[in-house]
């Protein structure tokens, strides 16, 4: 069966597949560096109207801009980026039920409540090195933070080293491979110069003894490092963990979270905040921008589509234009009046979205680095503050932010619930567990609970693989001449990558309908 190429790129956006990479193979896009996006031709005379200023909503208006196209963004807070949002001295949030916060940190401390680490495979950076924006590493893996479990056999409420709890359950796992090696009931079929290299790779990557035992290991760190002085010089040695104590304490739950293909490697972050990207894209859009433009009605046009929202001092105003790009979160679309398609309603109020809050947390003094000498990095715990972010700049500086809590549903939902400072309260209570320091030196904080801010309504996109096969499909599919774009339209749920291909796909879906005529 033979098949047009508008058909194939069609076909590949309508289920989710990257339009841009089909056409840069047919040689539809131009492509002058790797990984570069750039329409080609002109989109001149064309209105598109785009619902949201966040990184979705602006990425899909520079990019069509580019070739001429007149974008105009609505978006209903004061402020560009969505998700995509740093908060610093003065900054305030008014939550869903009215409860304000305004943020007390010192001057050039900030706290990113969204987002805030790149994956260097993500297009994310592409746009960094595009508007120029500094990065710098983010730590997303130390091994000198901490594990700390309660109720979990006899390591609990004992904060162990990361280093510490990796270091024995891979020597302990290693020993009992290698020994199971040699039995005669375990038939492998190697030879058995095979089995001697295996179990030498084995003695290596556990630290072995030569009888293969795991006895410690110098890996696990030292509970005095060696130095210079004759006593103790070579560093004194704490005795392992045992196995069982390991397999209660749950340690090993956290192992998976750092193979992920987004986490595993090293991170970036913009200098000064993860906001410099949505400061970036806004400085290039100034002009294209109504801030405080809530939206009221959806709707589509003989000739387009109209839009009516609600300005900064409440009047009902409408604009038109040729399509429509509406980047808003589905929880919060599904409330807004519209025209959309039944099947377009249904995959809107059927996809739900993560329940999650963070805090930012200002200390006097940043413990962390000279108590306890960890540099970035995070600490993970059963407890409902589930993960403790430490900073990964401004090393050596007087005050600091840690992300006093980072968790997700239930433990999120039953945070969230409280009241902000009772949240700081919690999460200060729970993080002094881990560090006795928090009482003395904490300062100011600010937390946010994701389901309660306004125009978000939720962290992001959580897919089930049935609503993911339900829905997925028609959500990407555009509906007249409204199209859906932002991390929700991508497998990548959560991330501002998600967001940025997202708007590229959506850009070169009108961009190809426009040069074709139809």
């Amino acid at each position: 069966m033979s098949i047009t190429r508008r058909k194939f790129i069609t076909k590949v956006a309508q289920y989710g597949g990257s339009a841009c990479a089909a056409m840069l193979a047919l040689k539809l896009l131009d492509s002058s560096i790797a990984g570069a996006f750039s329409l080609s031709g002109s989109g001149k005379g064309k209105r598109v109207i785009i619902l949201g200023a966040g990184t979705a909503g602006m990425a899909a208006a520079y990019e069509l801009g580019k070739v001429g196209y007149d974008c105009q963004i609505l978006e209903a807070r004061n402020r560009a980026g969505g998700r995509c949002w740093t908060v610093r001295r003065g900054d305030e949030e008014t939550e869903v039920g009215g409860t304000r916060q305004v943020a007390g940190f010192e001057p050039g401390l900030y706290f990113n409540p969204g987002p805030a680490r790149i994956p260097q495979h993500h297009i994310t950076l592409n746009y960094c090195k595009e508007f120029g924006i500094p990065i710098e590493v983010f730590t997303n893996l130390n091994e000198a933070a901490y594990y700390y479990n309660e109720s979990a056999g006899s390591l609990a409420s004992k904060r162990v080293r990361i280093r510490e709890a990796k270091a024995d359950m891979r020597g302990h796992t290693s020993e009992l491979l290698a020994k199971a090696i040699h039995q005669d009931e375990l038939d492998l079929a190697i030879t058995s110069e095979d089995k001697e290299k295996m179990v030498e790779f084995l003695r290596r990557e556990g630290d072995l003894s030569p009888d293969l035992f795991y006895k410690g290991s110098s890996r696990r760190g030292y509970s005095t490092f060696p130095g210079a002085s004759l006593e103790p010089g070579p560093g004194k040695r704490e005795d392992p963990f045992d196995l069982k104590a390991l397999i209660q304490s749950g340690f090993g739950n956290y192992f998976s979270s750092e193979y992920s293909i987004d986490q595993q490697m090293t991170m970036f972050e913009p200098v000064g905040g993860i906001d410099q990207i949505a400061k970036a894209f806004e400085q290039r859009l100034s002009d294209k921008i109504t801030y405080g433009a809530e939206v009221k009605e959806i709707r589509k046009t003989a000739n387009g589509v109209r839009i009516t929202y609600a300005d900064r001092t409440g009047r009902l105003r409408q604009v038109t234009g040729d399509f429509c790009i509406c980047t808003i979160p589905l929880p919060v679309l599904k409330g807004i009046p519209s025209d959309l398609s039944p099947q377009l309603k249904e995959a809107i109020a059927g996809v739900t979205y993560a329940q999650t809050g963070k805090s930012g947390l200002q200390f006097a003094r940043r413990f962390w680095e000279d108590d306890d000498r960890i540099f970035g990095g995070i600490t993970r715990t059963n407890l409902n503050i589930t993960q403790i972010f430490y900073p990964s700049h401004n090393y050596y500086a007087k005050k600091g932010i840690l992300v006093g809590h980072y968790n997700f549903e239930e433990k999120a939902v039953e945070m969230g619930n409280l009241a902000p400072a009772a949240r700081i309260e919690r999460a200060l209570y729970e993080g002094s567990k881990i560090h006795p320091q928090y009482p003395k030196e904490f300062e100011t904080g600010f937390a946010v609970a994701w389901h309660k801010i306004r125009y978000s309504l939720g962290g992001w996109a959580s897919y089930t693989s049935t609503t993911r096969e339900r829905y997925y499909p028609t959500l990407n599919q555009p509906d007249g001449p409204i199209y859906l774009a932002g991390e929700h339209l991508s497998y990548l749920t959560g991330w501002i990558a998600g967001a940025l291909e997202s708007a590229q796909k959506v850009a070169t879906a009108i961009h190809r309908q426009v040069l074709s005529g139809t």
